[in-house]
Parts: structure tokens; C-alpha cells; sequence
């Protein structure tokens, strides 16, 4: 069974994260769909409530398409560490706030620290999960999921992507996803992979 294809040309993303509204006008650009972002509308992001990736990314996405009248796109996305019980899970982004704003920088600290603190002996396997929906204003709604293997490094490395990624050296691989490039990052990442799923079904 396929899913509702996507027709209209116009899509929203949910979401204020210019790295991730970067890396999801990426992945579009070979359909031709005109993309705009949350803040294009000046929609206030949804309280996330919700204890799963999934039903943090249907409340966005609803919210969106309900108040724009255009099908939405929402991501929701974070790194489960294994050594310390899958934490943070949906609270990824919640690590990085603070004094100042979010800060993944302290959202990483925050995470080794922790990961020392077990005196645990690497490889500290962990992944990134991502959950995109797909809604439209009439209320139906397309649902995918994505994951990326590897393991956490310290010191961190790189400078490219964003979140958690200078610390995030995916399976197979000798690189961070702060190391890789846009397009080899994007061949690798849980939000790629959902994305695939996401494109094939909709959009192909």
C-alpha cells in the first residue's frame, strides 16, 4: 500500500531548526516543491507534549497544516545513547536550553559528562531516530521513520551539521556527521532514511 501522493507544489516544514530546515530543502530540491518554514508564517511551534518522536511530530505537523491551509512536513528527531538507558531520547533538544538560549555545545557536555559518570568502556553505541509526518489540512496524515547506527567520540570534531553531530561517528564510517559534508551526510542520516521511505511512497 502506497501513501496519499503529495500534489500542489507547496509544502510548510514545521519547524524553527534552520539546520534541519536547510537539510529538508536539500532532500526536496529534486521534486520541485516550493518549500517555506514555520517562521515564513509566523506560527509559534506547538508545546511538544508527547513522549514519542512520533506523536511530537504529529502534533507540529497538524499544527502547521491546520493553520496555513498547505500540507505540512514535521521532523521530530534525537540520539538514544545505549550506555545511559536511550537518554535523551525525546528530550534531545530539551539538553541544549539554558541560560541564553539552546546550546548544543552544553546539550554534548551535558552527554559525556553523563556517559563518564558510568565508567563505562567505550564504544558508546548509540543512534539518531527521526520521525516525519506528512499532514494535510483535511486531517490525513503519511508517517515515516528513520534511524542512524554509530557510535559517540570525544574530543568533538567538526564543524559542519548541527545538534549533536561533532560528537556522532556514524557505523562504517571514520568520520563525524560534523566532518561529512551535506550531501554525504544526507546519504547516511535517520532523517534521510525517512525521508526515502517518505519520497517513494508520496512523492515518486
Amino acid at each position: 500500500m502506497t501513501g496519499r501522493r503529495f500534489t500542489g507544489g507547496r509544502l510548510v516544514l514545521a519547524t524553527h531548526n534552520q539546520g534541519k530546515v536547510d537539510e529538508l530543502v536539500a532532500l526536496l530540491a529534486p521534486f520541485g516543491v516550493s518549500v517555506k518554514s514555520a517562521s515564513d508564517f509566523g506560527l509559534d511551534a506547538p508545546e511538544e507534549t508527547e513522549t514519542s518522536f512520533i506523536g511530537n511530530a504529529r502534533l507540529k505537523a497538524h499544527h502547521v497544516a491546520q493553520a496555513t491551509g498547505l500540507p505540512a512536513l514535521a521532523d521530530d528527531s534525537g540520539i538514544e545513547i545505549d550506555v545511559l538507558g536511550g537518554a535523551p531520547g525525546v528530550y534531545t533538544a530539551d539538553w541544549a536550553e539554558g541560560p541564553g538560549g539552546r546550546d548544543f555545545l552544553r546539550a554534548m557536555e551535558k552527554a559525556w559528562g553523563l556517559i563518564v559518570e558510568t565508567g563505562a568502556a567505550p564504544p558508546f553505541s548509540a543512534r539518531f531516530r527521526c520521525a516525519l509526518v506528512l499532514a494535510w489540512p483535511d486531517g490525513h496524515e503519511e508517517v515515516f521513520e528513520g534511524a542512524a547506527e554509530g557510535q559517540l567520540v570525544w574530543p568533538l570534531r567538526g564543524a559542519l551539521g548541527h545538534g549533536y553531530d561533532p560528537m556522532f561517528q556514524p557505523q562504517g564510517h571514520d568520520l563525524t556527521f560534523a566532518e561529512m559534508s551535506g550531501p554525504q551526510k544526507n546519504q547516511l542520516s535517520h532523517r534521510a532514511a525517512a525521508f526515502r521511505q517518505m519520497t517513494s511512497e508520496c512523492f515518486t
